[in-house]
């Protein structure tokens, strides 16, 4: 099958590379330094202590889509609308579209740029990316998904050793991972440290399962039921992932936008439409802000 992946990222790179190394004709759309290294190295995996190198092909170009039968958007959400319209002319409703993005509302953005129906899908990997064209598998890197069509996706990335679940509800597992994301992603952003070292400072255990709750609040506000275990993973990955630093802590280090708008600031957003007061996500997306600034006036 051919598959293309709208996003050279670690994400886009992790999936990219297990579906072409399980024998898909995979195609990436990336930045030109991404497309440079993959066509004179290949797209490098490093997973379980070795060096796998997946074939695929690689363009700056979005033309190179053209074809595919299952697409995996995989953009910051922030670059939903920009990245949808590149695509657009080159995808129809025969197609695919999958969105594995961070947030709740990327998937039905998408849909309305490409006017089709596209499946959200919950990711669940960490991945990053060690030099162009070269991405690190750390950890987990299964998907959650549902919907018309779920089945036949879900065997296809299972086949190619991606652990794929279908599950009844897809929205009340992206909030889930929203809620998690809001506790998380921006303490180790605004604090400049990995999970374990962030959740030893006193007090933060607290903060983050206070920062949970006022997500939650909107959530039910929203008609979504989120399940309590949430709690139980907000204390599980600070041990789990001990030295990982979240993507929003990646992005300050690298200088680059952060996706905070879609993740505390989209608490923010829908309290408001609510009538909800949530000052800790309130907080957090200011200062997140201020950080992706610097010193810039």
């Amino acid at each position: 099958m051919k598959i293309a992946i709208m996003g050279a990222g670690a994400v886009g790179c992790y999936y990219g590379a297990m579906l072409a190394l399980a024998g898909h004709e995979v195609v990436l759309v990336g930045r030109t330094s991404f497309v440079e290294a993959v066509s004179q190295n290949g797209l490098i995996l490093e997973k379980g202590g070795e060096r796998l190198v997946a074939q695929v092909k690689a363009s700056s170009d979005p033309s190179i889509i053209s074809g595919a039968e299952l697409l995996m958007f995989c953009v910051k959400s922030g670059d939903t609308e920009e990245a949808g319209q590149q695509i657009a002319p080159y995808i129809d409703s025969s197609c695919t579209v999958l969105s594995l993005q961070n947030g709740v509302s990327n998937a039905e953005t998408l849909g309305h740029i490409l006017r089709f129906s596209v499946m959200p899908v919950v990711v669940y990997v960490a991945s990053r990316m060690m030099g162009p064209g070269i991405v690190r598998h750390e950890g987990r890197g299964d998907l959650e998904l549902s919907g018309l069509g779920a089945e036949e996706v879900a065997s296809l990335l299972n086949k190619a050793g991606i652990e794929t679940n279908i599950t009844a509800n897809v929205f009340s597992s992206l909030w889930a991972k929203l809620v998690v994301n809001c506790a998380i992603n921006p303490l180790s952003a605004i604090m400049g440290l990995p999970y374990g070292k962030m959740a030893a400072q006193e007090g933060i255990p607290q903060l983050m399962e206070d920062i949970a709750r006022e997500a939650l609040s909107v959530a039910k506000a929203e008609g979504i039921t989120v399940s309590d275990k949430v709690f139980e993973t907000i204390r599980t990955i600070p041990v789990t992932m001990s030295g990982q630093y979240s993507s929003t802590a990646q992005d300050i280090m690298k200088g680059k936008k952060t996706e905070i708008d879609f993740l505390n600031g989209e608490i923010v957003k829908l309290a408001s439409k609510h009538g909800i007061d949530v000052p800790i996500n309130r907080t957090l997306t200011l200062l997140v802000k201020n950080a992706e600034r610097g010193d810039k006036k």
